[in-house]
């Protein structure tokens, strides 16, 4: 897809509007995992999501071939839209998002004020997809994918700062939407030339990626009705799920009730907000705590956007009460 001078020169492109991420070692994790954990902090870039990274990378690119592009148009659940009208933005060129009806309010909120024009359509993502397709197909805006090598080339930077700051992890756990940020990490590992075990992330109530790799084929769901709305994802990507059954060690299923309470972990252990995607990696940690006892852990925190009326319904109200 790529090799190591290209993914230097998109980390050089994601530098210009996006400094590196702390990756960092927190005590109160680690007691609660039993072992030595670093979290990738993603929730940290000025989208507060891995995502941005891509955008920028797929708008340099489309923008120094084609000057004169009208427009772009794309779908998402949140960031991968916030990544684009961000991108979009800074080159100057005008971007039209789809996204549910329903969906998150301040995500909705961020890609309008990033500068998108955002039309609500469908009752899931896949349904705004096909709708933005449509659009694109006589509008003559330039359509962009949930998956594409630019995409995967750009967020695949935020492993390439991991990796080079902790090259001794022995497993790292990363959310699966779409498969963009997985496939980084896989791309990343083996340009470096590490053996560091990656493990997938993937929600009990959207787990299409988890059931495709354990048949080994693309699987598809009717349904994906996770309150973490990063991950729920019914059609998995084709080139996406040949990269992840090559080089993932597996994939871990997690439920919305085991996010709830990684997204608790997270503010109480580090003070670091995270959405139910962005803990979905500590949530399959500590799923398979028992595992991990002497090995070096990486979490992808992937992102923090999480809407504060689902935050208190769904988290807050058994949050601990604070001395």
């Amino acid at each position: 897809m790529f090799d190591l001078t290209e993914l230097e020169r998109a980390h050089a492109i994601v530098g210009q509007a996006v400094p590196a991420t702390p990756a960092r070692g927190w005590p109160l994790l680690a007691e609660r995992l039993g072992t030595q954990v670093i979290v990738k902090h993603e929730n940290h870039t000025p989208i507060g999501a891995f995502k941005v990274r891509g955008g920028l990378v797929y708008l340099e690119r489309l923008k120094r071939e084609r000057p004169d592009i009208p427009g772009i148009i794309s779908a998402t659940r949140g960031n991968h839209g916030q990544s684009l009208a961000f991108a979009a933005s800074r080159h100057g060129v005008p971007a039209v998002i789809y996204v549910p009806r329903g969906n998150s309010v301040e995500k909705n909120g961020a890609m309008k004020a990033f500068g998108a024009e955002l039309v609500e359509h469908g009752e899931d993502f896949q349904a705004a997809a096909e709708e933005a397709q449509r659009r694109a197909q006589f509008t003559g805006l330039h359509m962009v994918p949930s998956f594409h090598p630019d995409l995967v080339l750009g967020v695949a930077t935020y492993a390439l700062e991991l990796f080079r700051t902790a090259p001794d992890l022995d497993v790292l756990y990363v959310p699966i939407g779409q498969g963009s940020g997985i496939s980084g990490c896989i791309m990343a590992r083996d340009l470096l030339g590490l053996k560091t075990e990656i493990v997938g992330v993937q929600s009990t109530e959207a787990p299409s990626y988890a059931l495709s790799f354990a048949a080994g084929k693309v699987v598809t769901t009717k349904t994906s009705n996770t309150l973490a709305d990063g991950m729920a994802t019914r059609i998995p990507d084709a080139d996406a799920f040949a990269l992840i059954r090559k080089g993932a060690a597996r994939i871990v299923q997690i439920s919305d009730d085991e996010v709830a309470a990684a997204i608790r972990a997270y503010w109480t252990d580090t003070h670091n907000l995270a959405e139910g995607a962005g803990a979905a990696a500590l949530a399959a940690a500590l799923q398979e705590k028992t595992k991990l006892s002497g090995k070096r852990v990486g979490l992808v925190l992937s992102g923090g956007n999480i809407d504060f009326d689902l935050f208190r319904s769904w988290v807050g109200a058994e949050a601990p009460a604070m001395a």
